[in-house]
């Protein structure tokens, strides 16, 4: 094959339609360069009979491919100076050229393009001014994220290293992604299942409100003599204290007494107690 025939087909057709490179131009992981709407068609089609395209057979989304922002060649005036055939067509003219430098992208120099922003520099213009962000854009970018245009062979294999681990990893943290949150959820269904009340080991109660929080409720023991309270523990004498009648109490007066329905001269006798009781009747 005629060597200018192929810088020629390489840079200024699609990979994929062999139609020529029209804006939007992309470009996949290995560096091949594809009319956008080529890939987009490529995507949609679903047919049984479709042929594997050895091209574009690496691309599964648009994800794959990133979108160039190319700089126009101010010297090349397109195809309208061979429309008559009576003027020389330069074919070796590119339509695009490096902004740092100036080389014009036809094959004969190395172009590279970074996968972050999807500008495009010549491997020259990288060297020689050596930077962390893009000289256009000022992106920040990595060593791994240039990618080289129409490499050999020995550039493919190493771009489809850096694809197949790059792939590998995002695969993962999806993965882990998903167990997370399967935890996170499980987490909450247990939290919903768990049961309201339980005790400690220190002799109080806990109680679970709706809102999650505790609540301790601790049992005290009182006495009459100012005594610091225990807890855990409850006073006998406050229990049978309320358990008694104010009649029985021996410290209280007969007048105080009176005024309770327990006294003696509260109760009515038998004789005027009916055998039947209204809404407010006062039975004793």
């Amino acid at each position: 094959v005629d060597k200018n025939a192929e810088l020629v087909a390489r840079w200024s057709y699609c990979a994929l339609s062999q139609e020529k490179l029209r804006r939007p131009i992309v470009a996949c992981e290995l560096g091949r360069l594809y009319n956008k709407d080529a890939i987009i068609e490529f995507l949609l089609d679903k047919s049984a009979d479709k042929t594997p395209l050895e091209a574009a057979s690496h691309i599964k989304s648009i994800k794959n491919v990133t979108e160039l922002n190319l700089v126009d060649n101010p010297a090349w005036s397109g195809d309208k100076e061979s429309i008559k055939g009576d003027k020389y067509d330069d074919i070796q003219s590119a339509r695009f050229i490096c902004p740092v430098v100036g080389l014009e992208m036809n094959g004969r120099h190395r172009f590279c393009f970074l996968r972050n922003c999807g500008c495009v520099f010549s491997e020259r213009a990288l060297k020689e001014i050596k930077a962390e962000v893009c000289h256009k854009c000022g992106v920040p970018f990595q060593e791994e994220d240039v990618i080289v245009l129409n490499g050999n062979k020995e550039d493919v294999d190493v771009l489809k290293k850096r694809m197949e681990d790059r792939r590998l990893k995002i695969k993962l943290e999806k993965k882990s992604k998903k167990c997370k949150s399967a935890e996170s959820a499980s987490q909450q269904d247990t939290a919903k299942d768990s049961p309201g009340p339980s005790k400690a080991k220190n002799g109080k109660d806990f109680t679970s409100s709706s809102s999650g929080e505790k609540r301790q409720i601790i049992f005290t023991k009182s006495s009459d003599n100012g005594n610091s309270s225990v807890p855990g523990k409850v006073n006998k004498a406050s229990s049978t204290t309320t358990k008694r009648s104010i009649a029985d109490n021996e410290e209280k007066s007969e007048a105080y007494k009176s005024i309770f329905t327990s006294h003696s001269s509260a109760k009515r006798p038998k004789e005027e107690c009916s055998n039947w009781i209204t809404h407010t009747a006062y039975y004793f």
